[in-house]
């Protein structure tokens, strides 16, 4: 029996979780196992755990004054751990508009349009198939996100031969896709509001935009009114993950006189913890759907097949359409190396939409016998897109290293 060398296995073990495939395995990993375990003896436990045992943080003996969150674990996974991952796409959204790949009207055309038909079509596919059922209607952004994390690990295992310009395509149309899915949240899957609470999230706004206008530097002052911000967003009504965006937004991005940049910064120093400890986390608590009393016939469930479809369907046809549209018409050029197939490809790629569709999912139905015909859309949408845009990518021939040049333009062309 040959036994590895601890430094081999180090090594081994460093690699894997600096690349980027690392988080979408993981990710991938903790629901393969949720999917196991609520399908077999363990299931009890597993249900039990997640949805039955509350935690609560607060007081509840003070007269008017009560402050008690009292939610399963569920829940604090979903509303307080996914705020840190909202945080991180907030830093993530600001940069590529100030500075990165959003940041001129040029960079902006071809993954703005791409992403707005990522969002509309798989819509509207489940709009048409639960148009008789009003019921479930309103589960209709289920399908229209993308899961960036998924999708980036994916893209990484064929890295050889996709170009760099086509992980910056896919990484602009995810953050405005995600930008999408936020505004969504706020303005379609609200509850009623709270005037007191919304006041009090107004004045930690405030507070933190003085913040960044004075150019504090300590994240500090920023993570304590984050943390109330999230209590008083929670209290609205308003759901709690939006106050990640907004601390986010007035984290400076570049301090005047020095070389710092915290946003940057903290963005780089979260990734590791949201790709591989919160959204692998997620994924076990919330991918795991009962296959027990399942047929057929539990695939033409409305929901379902509006989800699956809109995902693999609505997302190709949008994205891909979109894209060809802007190519054609000269209001964008071909991103640099890339041939149709891997936008093709790419296009097929945004549909998997596996954490922010299981996200907006329990945002939209409440009722937990619904939950199953949502998690069996979401897997089999982004399960299909995934095998399908991983064959095409992985048909391509390798690109050689001098292949690229990032000051050429490259003109549209078959």
């Amino acid at each position: 029996m040959r036994i590895i060398p601890y430094q081999a296995t180090k090594h081994y073990l460093d690699t894997f979780f600096k690349s980027e495939a690392s988080g979408g395995i993981l990710l991938m990993l903790a629901s393969i196992i949720a999917i196991i375990m609520a399908n077999s003896p363990l299931s009890g436990y597993y249900n039990y755990f997640f949805n039955e045992v509350d935690f609560r943080i607060g007081f509840s003996d003070l007269g008017e004054y009560d402050f008690l969150l009292q939610k399963p674990l569920v829940l604090w996974i979903n509303d307080g751990l996914m705020a840190i991952f909202f945080f991180m796409i907030g830093l993530e959204i600001k940069q590529e508009i100030m500075t990165g790949s959003l940041s001129s009207k040029d960079k902006l055309i071809l993954p703005g349009l791409a992403a707005i038909g990522g969002m509309v079509f798989p819509a509207l596919v489940y709009y048409f198939i639960n148009i008789d059922s009003p019921q479930t209607m309103h589960g209709w952004a289920i399908p229209a996100a993308t899961d960036i994390a998924f999708a980036l690990g994916i893209l990484a295992l064929v890295s050889s031969r996709v170009p760099v310009s086509l992980k910056v395509l896919l990484t602009a149309i995810a953050v405005i896709d995600d930008l999408g899915a936020i505004l969504i949240i706020a303005f379609f899957y609200t509850d009623g509001l709270i005037l007191e609470a919304l006041m009090l999230g107004a004045f930690i706004v405030f507070i933190l935009f003085l913040l960044n206008v004075f150019g504090v530097k300590s994240y500090s002052p920023y993570i304590i009114l984050g943390i109330v911000l999230w209590a008083a967003v929670l209290k609205s009504g308003v759901h709690a993950t939006l106050a990640g965006v907004l601390v986010a937004f007035f984290i400076p991005l570049r301090l005047k006189d020095d070389s710092d940049q915290p946003c940057e910064k903290l963005a780089h120093d979260l990734h590791p913890w949201v790709a591989l400890v919160i959204l692998p986390l997620f994924g076990f608590a919330n991918a795991g759907v009962s296959f027990q009393g399942m047929g057929l016939d539990a695939l033409l469930d409305p929901i379902t097949l509006g989800i699956a479809l809109g995902l693999f369907v609505g997302k190709q046809v949008g994205v891909f359409g979109f894209l060809w549209l802007t190519i054609k018409s000269g209001l964008s050029p071909k991103p640099l190396g890339a041939t149709w197939r891997q936008l093709y490809a790419l296009s097929i790629l945004c549909g998997i939409g596996f954490t922010m569709s299981l996200f907006i999912g329990g945002l939209a139905f409440s009722d937990r016998e619904l939950q199953a015909s949502i998690r069996l859309g979401v897997l089999i949408g982004s399960i299909a897109s995934a095998t399908l845009a991983y064959g095409l990518l992985r048909s391509c021939p390798k690109r050689s290293m001098d292949e690229e040049n990032p000051v050429e333009i490259v003109k549209e062309g078959i």
